[in-house]
Formats: structure tokens, sequence, C-alpha cells
């Protein structure tokens, strides 16, 4: 056997380890951190046994004592629910539009319907509400089909041009590059933008005027302040879902726009449905 070498400094045997010239001593771990080394696997092997661990095919060991942290997040659900279960018969029940703004129903309604806009609908409206490209503003008072907190109930159930439910809200623009000239679309383009801005070539306003009358009357009025029953947009507000530049509303008149929202009233429960539609109202945009 053979014998290994001590260090002459310290004369404690080494481990034969060395590296330029510096050898490792063989010391022996401290008892307490090899104690705590013990503990710590002892420990390990007990909450393996009691608590879900080990990754199996299809889910995980269950654990002896079953708990489960879904399980737990699920009863303290349930739990909330109960406590709140006459306020949600309540809000089921009255008629919104009747609510009282400093009424306890809604007052819960509102903090119930914020949650649910943070979670559902803040990916399209963003976290204030105030939309963007694409995505109407909820905080000003443009509403296609109305901004009453029935009309925005309505709105949140049925949703915007979705082919899943036949009751969801439905207008469509025709692409009028198929339709008219390019000159013409030049033309109404203009035209559209002098009803809400000083910006515009006053050459082409006489026949945007005509081709308005001739082609976009009929849905956005002869005024052009839009038809809510219908959906078609004021364009004499300068509130442009799409953009208001000549470049945006030449894309609008050739291609048309077909945004889409999906009718929450097949994923959220009633009570939800109602609930951000009174928070909806509430931020100020609606009517």
């Amino acid at each position: 056997m053979t014998k290994k070498a001590v260090d002459k400094a310290t004369g404690v045997e080494t481990t034969g380890h060395s590296w330029d010239g510096i050898e490792e001593l063989n010391n022996p771990l401290p008892r307490w951190w090899l104690w705590t080394l013990y503990a710590c696997i002892v420990w390990a092997i007990g909450y393996s046994i009691a608590y879900p661990a080990w990754p199996m095919l299809s889910g995980a060991t269950k654990g002896m004592l079953g708990y489960s942290t879904r399980g737990e997040v699920a009863q303290e659900i349930i739990e909330h629910e109960q406590k709140n279960s006459g306020l949600v018969a309540e809000l089921n029940a009255t008629d919104l539009a009747t609510l009282l703004p400093t009424s306890d129903l809604h007052r819960y309604g509102v903090a119930r319907g914020g949650s649910v806009f943070r979670a559902q609908c803040s990916q399209c409206h963003g976290s204030g509400a105030a939309g963007s490209k694409g995505y109407p503003n909820l905080l000003d008072d443009d509403w296609l089909w109305g901004g009453s907190v029935d009309d925005i109930a309505t709105s949140v159930a049925h949703g915007i041009r979705n082919d899943t439910d036949d009751d969801a809200r439905f207008s469509e623009m025709p692409a009028f590059q198929e339709i008219l000239e390019e000159d013409d679309i030049t033309a109404v383009v203009e035209y559209v933008i002098s009803l809400s801005s000083n910006d515009f070539n006053a050459d082409f306003i006489e026949h945007g005027n005509t081709i308005f009358a001739e082609n976009c009357a009929s849905c956005h009025g002869s005024d052009a302040t839009g038809d809510r029953e219908q959906g078609a947009p004021n364009l004499a507000d300068a509130i442009w879902l799409y953009g208001g530049d000549r470049e945006a509303l030449t894309v609008t008149v050739k291609r048309a726009r077909y945004g889409v929202m999906p009718a929450w009233g097949q994923r959220l429960s009633d009570e939800d449905v109602r609930a951000v539609s009174l928070y909806v109202h509430a931020l100020g945009g609606g009517e």
C-alpha cells in the first residue's frame, strides 16, 4: 500500500492532487457540515414521499399527503365564490343601467370587472383601455354599436364579426379598389380628411363629395357622422381606429377593414360579462 505524502508545513496528508506545485490537503469536512448534509438528504427523502415530487409519463407522484397547489387555489376560489354568491346572484338579476355608482353592488361589479379586463381584454385594448391601432380606445365617446352599459354588455357577450356567435355585431365595408377608379379613391380620401382637418387638397373636394354621396353615405350618413345600427363609424370626429392620414385612409378605402372580437359570452360566466361591462363603462368613455 502506497503511503500518502504529508505536507511538511501542516503535517496533514495530501490527496495527491497538485496544481502548479500547489498540493491539496486531505482535511476532513467539518462535522456540522456533514450532519447538515445528512439532515437535508433525510428531509428530501421524506418530502418526496409526502408531497408530489417525481415526474412520471402523465403527471407526477401524488405523495402520501395528497397535497396539491392547484387544489389549494381551486379551494380558495370556491370559498371566495361562496362568500360573494349573494352579490353574484344580485349582479345577474339587476338591470345594469339602474345601478348607482355609490352602491356596493356597483363597486363589486367594477372591481370584479377590472380583474376580468386585465386578464382577458388588456392584451388588445391595453392595460389602461386606451387601445392601439386596430383595437378601439374604450376611454373615448366613439362607440360603433353604442356605449351604454347594456350596449357594451351585448358587444362583450357576442363579440364583433366572429363566426362563432350568430348574434355577433356585424358590419362589413366593401373593398372599393374593385369598384372605384384610382382618381375617385384619391378624391374621396381628400374629402374625408376635410371633414375633420384643414390639411386637404381643395381641388379634390367637389369630386370627392360626389363619390362619397354615391358610395359611402348610405352607411356613414350624408353628414358622415356614421350609423350605430350598422356599425358604421363617424368620419367627422377625427377619431380613427386604423389611422387618419392619407396612406391609412387610402388603404381603408381600397381594401376595407375587418377587425374581429371574440364572443366572450362563450368563455366567461354571465356575471363576469356583466362585471367587465360595468368596468369598461365606468372608465368614463361609456354613455
